[in-house]
Formats: structure tokens, sequence, C-alpha cells
């Protein structure tokens, strides 16, 4: 099995991830606890089939990649700057109080300075992938919420990053007897050479990159090649990511969320984010396999206070630090209360910093494990706290002078707003009812549905797999979208979800039956038309919710009885008139 060690993990960990995500699925609880013991299952902790630890963080890896590529498909620089006055404020706090609460317990409980305080610098920082994967379960990826939680979470890995360069040269100082002064210059120079890797690495992928990444995708999107486009995104995002942690020494979550956002900005984003979606939920799963591995179960039986302190710090420190920094900054106290959940756990950067600390003598095996119990247990809980999240608002809604206090903030912050706010008339006379249209396909049918469309007041989305058409109608201003109607991301970008109708025109029974039956589960009330080829489907594509049917057979037919009959109607028109001459010959003969 030495020699399969890879296909061992891709096939045993996923048929234990299976199991076990099923089996907490249906008790309510978040499958990531399923993964989590399935990891647990093929780790050095359990008899059986062990799988290779460092491989499988590899592959975790590809996971986070992928992860943070697609987050940054959707996240849009206004989106990262609307936010900076939150998140940048917000994490600095949430590490520095994380990592002083670290260093205290620490050096309390018998570790040394330098363990105590890589121990409160890991705990500070929390894990990408399980937030991402908490706010797309709880449908808050994209929202205020989300859009804080994620900007917090880019700052504090930029904080890691800085951490890591400066780790060197901090093990100098607190392992050595050289001159604190000298040390700290060193330490300024060495943040300050940070800083600017990851200005270059910014001004390469987002400003570099963003001339030349859409030019590239358009050329291969123009080939109508699925396979080379969805090449493309993965290169685009392993790319990205492999030069911000090679070159910049930056993170590879960094560099592909970075890589997304540039891809993210092309007419392709849409279609780049459905392709690489089945590959970032595997390899998802592969992140949890890997952590679950980790545990080792008879350190908790060694460390119980330390391990509880921990856990004190991740699960009620760190979501009350940033429930008071959201709250001051005068977010509502959902906000406040979603973005304190959604940080309330530990995650693979710390066990990256924990381990070179080890390397660097700076840290004791100790805190590694207690870093990894504490992400073990805090990914678990996680999604049910994050879950509770409306009871206990509710609860505190309950305690008038608590809410009052979470309250205080936001509604200063909102009569601010009201006073200089002017208000706004544009849509009093708006029509509430008004239809909206998903035209699929712009082909001869298409251009024909669509014009009907705008003459009867309704102006159509066009989804269309040509890149050329899809800009140009842009360029007109008529709604496009680039990419497979097939795709959920494709369909909700063009607005499915509250489309009055969706109008197949393509031909292909495939991409019909894969889009109508999409469609219909995504808004029932949508009108589905389409367009068949052949009679015999009419029951076929009733059932999976096409409404009205154009038959080509059928027109085809009715085009060719037309024919027939205008035809005969001509002959028997002429027939007519050569019988009629002819008699009036006749009757001219003296």
């Amino acid at each position: 099995m030495e020699h399969y060690q890879l296909l061992g993990i891709l096939a045993i960990g996923f048929v234990f991830a299976l199991l076990f995500g099923y089996i907490t699925q249906r008790i309510g609880l978040s499958s990531i606890v399923g993964y989590l013991i399935a990891g647990f299952c093929i780790g050095s902790s359990t008899p059986g089939f062990i799988a290779d630890t460092d491989l499988a963080f590899q592959l975790s890896e590809a996971g986070v990649v992928l992860l943070m590529f697609g987050v940054g498909l959707h996240f849009d620089l206004k989106d990262l700057l609307s936010v900076k006055t939150v998140a940048i404020p917000g994490a600095i706090a949430q590490s520095g109080i994380a990592a002083f609460f670290g260093t205290f317990i620490g050096t309390h409980l018998g570790l040394s300075f330098s363990s105590s305080l890589i121990l409160g610098l890991g705990l500070a920082v929390a894990s990408t992938v399980v937030l991402i994967r908490v706010l797309t379960d709880n449908n808050v990826i994209g929202t205020i919420q989300g859009n804080i939680a994620v900007g917090w979470l880019v700052v504090e890995d930029i904080l890691t990053i800085l951490i890591l360069v400066i780790l060197p040269t901090l093990a100098g100082v607190l392992l050595t007897d050289n001159q604190i002064n000298n040390e700290t210059l060193h330490i300024v120079k060495a943040a300050g050479l940070a800083l600017l890797r990851l200005c270059a690495l910014w001004v390469i992928v987002v400003e570099i990159g963003g001339r030349f990444i859409p030019w590239l995708l358009s050329k291969i999107a123009k080939t109508r090649s699925q396979e080379l486009f969805t090449l493309a995104v993965l290169v685009m995002a392993f790319t990205t990511a492999v030069i911000a942690a090679y070159t910049f020494q930056a993170s590879l979550a960094l560099g592909a969320f970075l890589g997304g956002m540039v891809v993210g900005r092309t007419k392709m984003s849409h279609q780049a984010g459905a392709d690489i979606l089945p590959l970032k939920d595997a390899f998802a799963v592969l992140f949890f396999l890997s952590v679950g591995m980790l545990l080792n179960p008879r350190f908790i039986i060694e460390y119980p206070i330390l391990i509880a302190a921990c856990l004190g710090i991740v699960i009620l420190i760190k979501p009350l630090t940033a429930l008071i920094v959201v709250t001051i900054l005068g977010y509502s106290p959902k906000t406040s209360l979603i973005v304190a959940a959604s940080l309330a756990q530990v995650g693979e950067f710390s066990f990256i910093l924990a381990q070179e600390a080890k390397r660097l003598g700076l840290a004791e095996d100790a805190v590694y494990n207690a870093i990894v119990v504490s992400a073990i247990v805090s990914i678990t809980l996680n999604p049910t706290i994050f879950k509770q999240i409306p009871r206990f608002s509710a609860f505190l809604s309950k305690k008038e002078k608590i809410w009052k206090a979470l309250s205080f903030f936001a509604e200063r912050k909102s009569n601010k707003k009201n006073k200089i706010k002017k208000p706004d008339f544009s849509n009093l006379n708006r029509n509430v009812n008004e239809k909206t249209a998903i035209v699929v396909g712009y082909g001869p049918a298409g251009q024909k549905v669509s014009e009907t469309l705008i003459e009867n007041g309704i102006n159509p989305t066009i989804i269309e797999m040509n890149i050329d058409t899809v800009i140009n109608l842009t360029k007109k201003s008529i709604s496009a979208v680039y990419g497979n109607s097939s795709k959920k991301e494709v369909l909700q970008a063009a607005g499915i979800d509250n489309a009055s109708y969706l109008i197949i025109t393509v031909p292909n029974l495939d991409v019909t039956t894969a889009t109508a039956s999409l469609a219909s589960i995504l808004n029932p009330d949508a009108r589905i038309l389409a367009r068949s080829r052949f009679l015999n489907t009419e029951e076929y594509l009733k059932q999976i919710g096409v409404a009205d049917i154009a038959f080509e057979e059928e027109e085809v037919s009715k085009g060719l009885a037309a024919l027939v009959l205008d035809h005969l109607n001509k002959q028997r028109i002429k027939e007519a008139q050569e019988a009629a001459k002819e008699n009036e010959d006749n009757n001219t003969i003296p």
C-alpha cells in the first residue's frame, strides 16, 4: 500500500468521509464533524490504514487554493475596501488580545515565554476553509457580514505572514543574549521587506495580471472548448497561489484570493466559478481529513487544563473581542454576532506558525498539540455555534439593557447617515410586479425572442457561450452572462431566483434537460419555455418542468406543409388564369 498512498488517501479517506459525513448529517450535526472523525480514523492514532500526513496536507492545500480562488471570484475590490475600517482594526485588536491571553495562560501553566507567545499567536488565527464553509452553508457569503468576516481573515493572513517573516529574527532575540535594540531593528527591516513583497504581489497579480488574465481567458473562451476553459481557470488559481508562496513568501490562500478577484472582474467569472465548484468541494473535504489525522487523544488526557484554557480563548475571548469591536464601529447586533461566531475557531495557518516556531526552537511540542486539539474541537463546534445565532440574538433582545448597549453605536451611526442622506424617489413609480426573463442562446431564435420581449417592455438577460456575443451585447447595454446555462452559478448570475420566464432557444436536449431541471429547483415559479427537435420528447420535457415547447419537427412539418399548400394554391391560380385566358381567347374567335 506504500506505493499507493495518494490513491489510498483519496479512496479510503473519501469512503470514511462519506460514511461519517452522512451519519453526522442525519443526527443533525455539520458534515464537517464527520470529516474530522474520518480523518482521525485514517490517522496514526488508530489501527489499520495510516495515511501519509504530509501528502494529505499537500492535497488539503489544493482545497484551500480552490476555496479562496472561488471566494475571490465573487469578492469585488470595492467590497474589500468597504470593510477596511472594521476588518483592519478588528483583526489587529483580536489578534493582539488573543496573543496576550495565550501568553499569559501559557506562562502561568509552566510554558516558556516564547512557547506561550507562539501559543497566543497561533490561537489568534481563524481557518479560511471553515469560515467560508460555514458562511456558505448559512447563506451569509456575499452579505455585509460575510464581507467583514472574509476581509477580517485577509488582514489576519497578512499579519501572520509578517509574523512568519520575522520569526527567525525573533528567535534570535528570545533565545540568545543579543542586544534587543539591534535585533528590534532587524525585525522592523524584515517586516518592512515583507510589506514591500506583499505590495509587489498586489501589483503583479491585480494590476498586471488584471490586464493579461482577462485577455487570455477571452482567447480560451473563443475556442468553445469547455475542457480548455476549465484548465485555464485551474491554471489561474494554482499559478497565482504558487507565485505568492514561492516568490513573495505570502500564503497560498492570499495568492489564490487575489487571482480569483482578477478573474472575477471578467465576463467569464460565473462560468469559472461553476467549473471549479466540484473540485473545490472535494478538496475541501481533504482539508478536514488532514486536520482530523492530527488528533492525539493521549495529549488531551495529559494536558486537560491547557486545552480548556486554549478553547476558552478561541470560543469565548476571540468572539467577544470581535463582538465588541464590530459593535463599537457602528454595526447592528446581528452583524456583530455573525462576525463573532464565524471567527470562533482555529485553522491551517496556526499549524504552519506552530511548526515553524517548533523548528526554530521557539515552541515546545505541547504548543503544537494544544493548537491542533483546539482547532479540531473549535472546528467541530463552530457550525453548531453559528446555527445558534438566531436563538442567542432572541435571548439578548429580551435583555433590554444589553440589547440597548449593543444597538447604541449602530443607531447613532444610522442617525448620522439619515441627517445627510437625501431622500430617493427614483423607485416610487417602479412596478413591483415587473417581469423578468432569461433567454438561453442568442442565435437567430434567441435574437427574435429577445426582440419580442424588449418590444413588450421586458428586458431579458442573455446566457451565451460565445464570449464575443456577450461582449457585444454588453456594449449595447443588454444584460448578458457568459457561461453554460446548466450550471447553478451561471443561472443565478442571470437572475433565475426572481425570473418570470426562462426561455431555452438552443436545440440541444442535454442542455435543455440540465437547465430546466436546475431552474425548476431554483425558482419553481418561473415559467420555462423550450425548443425541442422531436415531438416524442414532449412528455419527458413536461416532467422536468418545461411548461411550453416549440417543436422543430412540428414547425418544420407545418412549414413544409405550408410551402406545399402555397405552391399548390399558386399552381391552381395559375391553371385557373390559363383556363380563363383560354376561354377568353375562344370567345373572341369570330
